[in-house]
């Protein structure tokens, strides 16, 4: 996977292969599976929220409990807005943040690896030449470059 993908920087080397594992096992099935199971994945695909999606998420779902709870019931729960914005900024500018780790672990990836597996499996279905539809471990890697 390439090295311009800042999460994947800031992931351990086990966590990442972990997900890779997942991932290509999930190509290899759908290969199997034949093509209305390539479709149907590559719908899910299409869907899934990535890492930087889900932080954003969960940095604007904190700032907004933060704020209305230092408006209502005390001042002091204003430092979560606070906190949590320095988190999702270190995560813009430095491509790792506190809850970061704790993600990636629950399965969340980039748009890179989610696009990989997308390819892969687009390959499988025939979408690109030079790629055997026959052959998952091929798919896999040419999505990966």
């Amino acid at each position: 996977m390439s090295s311009h993908d800042p999460s994947r920087r800031s992931t351990s080397a086990a966590t990442n292969a972990e997900l890779d594992r997942e991932a290509r096992a999930r190509v290899q099935a759908c290969a199997q599976a034949g093509p209305a199971a390539l479709d149907r994945r590559i719908e899910e695909l299409d869907k899934e929220w990535d890492i930087d999606r889900t932080l954003m998420a969960n940095a604007s779902t904190l700032s907004l409990f933060g704020f209305a709870a230092g408006r209502t019931a005390d001042r002091r729960w204003l430092v979560l807005p606070a906190v949590v914005s320095s988190f999702l900024l270190w995560h813009a500018l430095q491509g790792w943040c506190p809850p970061l780790p704790i993600f990636r672990k629950l399965g969340y990836r980039s748009r890179k690896e989610i696009d990989a597996e997308k390819y892969a499996l687009k390959a499988l279905r025939g979408d690109f030449t030079g790629v055997d539809k026959q052959d998952a471990a091929q798919a896999w890697e040419a999505a990966r470059r």
